[in-house]
């Protein structure tokens, strides 16, 4: 999470969304910048709303502006997969080495989850409990967008590095484990389609 206070933004570091790129090439402009702990960095619409809003907003006297990016969701789990099967996972309960990316999905749509598939989903984070959400989703095919509303709210230029880049691995899926995924993963398709396509 990155807080612009003079900005009056919070950028919500949706996971698998480039967020580590995005506070490396705009440390020098954060006020506060939320790296650590995973729960932390990765802190979900409703947390914000609940405990980091009020607290800005009153030391502040003003709203902020919240925005987030939201990856296509068989892309997204296609990230997570490739991120885990790196070889300094530390806990082998969660790598996807000697799985394939159907394997991945397949455990992403089993209840419960298998440890290794266990990611989330981004429509609960990105989707508030009641009241208040994100003002600002943008697609992260899109990231153009999202980096051109940041140099226009900041006034700056913003060149992203490379980093955390996982690599690279087969995705593919299954007609059969695609129809799973589309079913168990519909509020994120449907969040995904609701966004303008830029």
């Amino acid at each position: 999470m990155l807080v612009f206070w003079d900005q009056g933004l919070a950028v919500l570091a949706t996971p698998k969304t480039g967020s580590t790129a995005l506070a490396a090439a705009l440390e020098p402009l954060v006020a506060l910048s939320v790296l650590r702990p995973p729960l932390l960095k990765h802190t979900t619409v409703h947390r914000y709303h609940r405990f980091v809003g009020p607290w800005l907003e009153a030391a502040s006297g003003r709203d902020f502006t919240v925005v987030a990016l939201m990856r296509e969701p068989r892309d997204w789990l296609g990230s997570w997969y490739r991120f885990r099967r790196r070889d300094d996972v530390p806990d082998s309960a969660r790598s996807t080495r000697g799985l394939s990316f159907d394997d991945f999905v397949q455990g992403y749509c089993r209840t419960p989850q298998p440890e290794f598939a266990a990611v989330g989903a981004q429509s609960q984070f990105l989707s508030p409990r009641q009241g208040r959400g994100v003002d600002r989703l943008f697609r992260y095919e899109n990231f153009g967008d999202f980096v051109g509303f940041l140099e226009d709210r900041l006034q700056q230029r913003i060149d992203l590095p490379r980093v955390n880049v996982s690599p690279a691995a087969p995705l593919a899926l299954t007609c059969a484990t695609e129809a799973a995924l589309h079913h168990h993963a519909r509020a994120d398709f449907a969040l995904y389609r609701s966004l303008a396509p830029g």
